[in-house]
């Protein structure tokens, strides 16, 4: 079971402003990119099939903190943290931390929370479902309340 996982990636020209500092917003596809990472280095995706239904996991909650800016090019480690799992929902924590230096120096940090969705094919309407067996005997929560 996985409670924890890394993702390094390097700032586009395209994620940034006139000033070439990450724009706030890109915070937030850092942290969705890293959540697909992580369901995909278990063998999951975050939209999949199990039971014969459709699963998502649609945002019901998201917030980040900003310390300091990212430019273009900067690289960035992304931590993600499993911080709660309830019958329905996932809550995961994020640390942004810029790479480079020594040490590397925290940018942001977030948090995020999914709830586990069957979608009905005839109607395209989504409910909250207890989340499957198959998905949640992969993960689990941290150890540490939050990330350091």
């Amino acid at each position: 079971m996985a409670s924890e996982f890394k993702l390094i990636r390097r700032v586009q020209f395209a994620e940034t402003d006139m000033a070439g500092i990450l724009h706030f917003a890109e915070f937030f596809r850092y942290m969705e990119e890293t959540e697909h990472a992580f369901f995909r280095s278990l063998g999951l995706s975050v939209q999949m099939q199990v039971e014969g239904r459709t699963i998502g996991w649609p945002r019901v909650r998201a917030e980040c903190d900003y310390k300091s800016r990212l430019r273009f090019e900067d690289e960035v480690e992304v931590c993600l943290r499993v911080a709660e799992k309830r019958a329905k929902s996932l809550t995961y924590d994020f640390v942004f931390r810029k790479l480079g230096e020594a040490p590397p120096v925290e940018v942001a940090r977030g948090r995020v929370t999914t709830v586990c969705v069957a979608m009905d094919e005839t109607s395209g309407q989504m409910k909250a479902v207890a989340i499957p067996a198959e998905i949640s005997r992969h993960i689990e929560v941290s150890d540490a309340a939050r990330l350091e």
